[in-house]
């Protein structure tokens, strides 16, 4: 008789914390279990201590410029109303009724300066403070309006005009969080004074996969690439896939971060500079505001993919914007929202150098919603193959059989690729060729965050 409940659901078979430990002692071996990427314990323990607990980004200051202007957006599954209120300051509040927990925000974005319930009519200014109810001095008249203010985030902070949050009041400052990670994303989006911003609001669509995926595969997973994209190459809209890893380097960073740096020089000639930016764009650009390494590192060896631990990843590659025409460079970020046990959303900005005109930011944006959006020719490919892992993980057969996953390219005896001990910036630097020390460092920090409070 099963008498304690706690972390065991009918139809998976283990508790949680026996699948914590079996995939700390596969980590050790570059092997991870399938029975994390559709299971509900797993999923509720993530909501609670990983996307509770870490910074997690909500969008761009850009896009609420004006006071009383908010965003409806998620930490894991919680709505959560990030506004600017009248003194111009960000809050980011939970986005129910303390009366009966009625959603107050139903729309995506607006501007107001107050929240009223649509089921009894309390209401909250947009800081967050209970200000009055219906009949207020029949009904509540006793009420103290303090114990009933909306929930706030009580670290809210921003850097390089993007909004985070967390929702632990013992969370780290969000560069401590970030660490070498904010050295990397200053490279990405401090190129220019006036720097970078969305060019409208994400677009949203779902997918069978798990968030995790999503995360690590933008992490550093240059090896699917020939393979996954071949179609690509087959219909002569791009070529050399096959090749990529051999001009890869792996930043790896402490905390789950990771970045995928190509030598732009080697791959393309002169021209790669930066990232394959024509002239007309760099040409505002001041790299002076970069210190001397991080200059070194996005002329000549920049990160075209990245991850901040839990899910927030970036992407910067070129492709054309319509038939016949010169490649555009185009900038994502994108987030890995998860809805359920191996299913979640992705949301995606693209976003332009506030100093593009109007063709160079419709050309960019044109160009990276070819690559990669809900009908992007790299996208879509992506997103099929990542249904993978929770059908595996809902498998009986592989569940009964303990099946893992293989994550131990590069690792010794594996390949040629290792650890550059001459490398002067943050975190580890790997090189050359197909490696996976990204993936297992992001599992083996969402590890350390899964067990920290479960055992």
């Amino acid at each position: 008789m099963i008498t304690d409940t706690t972390h065991f659901r009918p139809g998976i078979g283990e508790r949680l914390d026996e699948i914590l430990a079996r995939t700390r002692s596969e980590l050790e071996k570059g092997l991870v279990p399938v029975n994390i990427f559709a299971n509900a314990d797993i999923f509720d323990a993530e909501m609670e201590r990983i996307f509770a607990k870490s910074w997690v980004f909500l969008g761009f200051e850009s896009e609420i410029p004006e006071k009383g202007d908010f965003l409806q957006r998620r930490i894991g599954r919680d709505s959560v109303i990030v506004t600017r209120d009248g003194k111009g300051e960000i809050h980011v509040l939970a986005n129910f009724c303390r009366h009966r927990g009625t959603k107050l925000c139903q729309t995506d974005v607006g501007n107001q300066s107050h929240f009223r319930c649509p089921y009894h009519g309390w209401v909250f200014k947009n800081n967050g403070d209970w200000i009055g109810a219906p009949d207020k001095s029949k009904a509540y008249k006793g009420l103290d309006s303090k114990d009933w203010n909306l929930l706030k985030a009580p670290h809210v902070e921003s850097f390089l005009g993007m909004i985070f949050a967390s929702l632990d009041p013992d969370a780290p400052t969000l560069m401590d969080y970030l660490g070498g990670a904010a050295w990397f994303m200053k490279g990405l989006m401090d190129l220019h004074p006036g720097g970078m911003s969305p060019m409208g609001p994400p677009d949203r669509y779902k997918v069978r996969g798990d968030w995790k995926t999503g995360s690590e595969n933008f992490g550093g997973d240059g090896y699917h690439v020939g393979v996954a994209h071949g179609s690509v190459q087959t219909i002569e809209l791009a070529q050399g896939f096959d090749v990529l890893n051999n001009f890869s380097t792996h930043y790896v960073i402490p905390g789950g971060h990771s970045f995928l740096g190509h030598d732009f020089d080697s791959m393309f000639g002169p021209d790669g500079h930066v990232w394959y930016y024509p002239p007309d764009i760099q040409q505002h650009f001041d790299l002076n505001r970069l210190d001397p390494l991080l200059q070194d590192v996005v002329k000549k060896n920049p990160p075209i993919v990245g991850t901040i631990f839990p899910n927030l990843s970036f992407l910067r590659f070129f492709g054309p914007p319509s038939p016949g025409k010169p490649p555009a460079v185009y900038t994502s970020w994108r987030q890995w929202q998860p809805s359920g046990p191996g299913e979640m959303e992705l949301w995606s900005w693209q976003l332009k150098w506030n100093f593009m005109d109007e063709q160079q930011a419709a050309d960019s944006y044109a160009a990276g919603q070819f690559g990669f959006s809900s009908a992007g020719i790299f996208e879509q490919d992506d997103t099929v193959v990542w249904e993978g892992a929770p059908e595996a993980a809902r498998s009986v057969w592989a569940r009964k059989e303990q099946t893992s996953f293989n994550m131990q390219m590069g690792m010794e005896g594996m390949g040629q690729q290792v650890l550059d001990h001459s490398w002067e910036g943050p975190g580890e630097a790997w090189r050359p060729g197909p490696g996976e020390p990204s993936q297992r460092a992001f599992y083996k920090h969402w590890l350390s965050q899964m067990a920290e409070m479960g055992e």
